[in-house]
């Protein structure tokens, strides 16, 4: 038997005659008739007998009804478990992020995410590119803000924007209007370097970027949290290479610095699971943060095609 047959039969349990039902159903008579007729023989019981115009439940037809509204009390609990609808969307949402882009970029899609969903349970990890790739992999994250370059075709990758890479020096007296000057490739080559761990893609990125200059850098301090990095460049424990928003506002006492004609940068995206059936909050928040952060002419065609799933599906 199929939820067809039940749901016709339950019909015609409160309805009383197959025409009726028939209506109901925006049917033909003659297939709820062929409806009761199979699941009849599939129970190997007569369900209804005929009286004048109407047809009567069996004893049989009463027993299995109160099977079948059990069956379709849970059918409909299901249905509502896995009803894809953003704005009702109470599970855990699971949002991964590194902390330098948390801080300085995600603040404002972060508010209007709360506003546009209050009572979302969102949940925010703080972590580097390869923790949150494997996160997303694993299905512990629902969607991430990553440092390309990014090779996994199970993901979806969204581009938002890019940032400038800038070297920083101790300094007594930093420019006042925040300024960045010139450093030359013999300077660095002689200097202590504080960097993000061997093992990240900014490391990585860093580390390619210096070689192509010919330098190996004597790395006296590695650390992934940025603040941490800049207060020792300031205590003049050597320079660094940090994201160019970490390093906004006045008063520092660190220069930035670029070689020039040789412009450091990183793409920074968000990155979901590559599926066919995409959670309804995880494009919104997405689309909440590339509105936010990303250009208005550079959307991804994979999230279009999220999107367009959400909203031919009516969720």
């Amino acid at each position: 038997m199929d939820l067809r047959q039940i749901e016709v039969f339950l019909a015609v349990m409160e309805n009383s005659t197959v025409t009726q039902t028939a209506q109901r159903l925006n049917v033909t008579p003659g297939a709820v008739s062929l409806q009761l007729h199979n699941l009849a023989q599939e129970l190997r019981t007569e369900l209804f007998v005929r009286s004048g115009r109407r047809i009567v439940p069996t004893p049989q037809a009463y027993r299995f009804a109160e099977h079948a509204r059990e069956v379709m009390k849970k059918v409909r609990e299901i249905e509502q478990d896995f009803a894809d609808s953003a704005a009702q969307d109470q599970r855990p949402f699971h949002f991964a992020s590194g902390a330098t882009t948390l801080i300085y970029r995600l603040g404002g899609p972060l508010r209007a995410l709360r506003r546009k969903f209050p009572h979302a349970d969102v949940h925010v990890t703080v972590g580097p590119t390869e923790k949150i790739v494997d996160g997303l992999l694993g299905r512990r994250f629902d969607l991430g803000l990553v440092s390309l370059p990014v090779a996994q075709p199970s993901l979806k990758i969204i581009p938002l924007f890019e940032e400038e890479l800038l070297v920083i020096r101790p300094a007594h007296d930093p420019p006042s209007d925040g300024s960045v000057s010139s450093v030359h490739p013999e300077e660095l080559s002689r200097a202590r370097f504080l960097l993000f761990p061997g093992e990240s893609n900014m490391r990585t990125m860093i580390d390619r970027f210096l070689k192509e200059l010919g330098i190996t850098p004597r790395v006296t301090m590695e650390a992934d949290d940025v603040e941490a990095i800049k207060r020792m460049v300031e205590a003049g424990f050597g320079y660094s290479i940090l994201p160019q928003y970490a390093l906004a506002g006045r008063g520092r006492r660190f220069q930035k610095m670029r070689v020039p004609g040789r412009k450091l940068v990183r793409q920074q995206a968000l990155a979901m699971s590559n599926s066919g059936y995409p959670r309804a909050l995880t494009v919104a928040v997405a689309d909440i943060i590339q509105g936010a952060l990303g250009s208005q002419n550079s959307w991804d065609s994979p999230l279009r095609g999220a999107k367009r799933f959400v909203k031919e599906s009516g969720i």
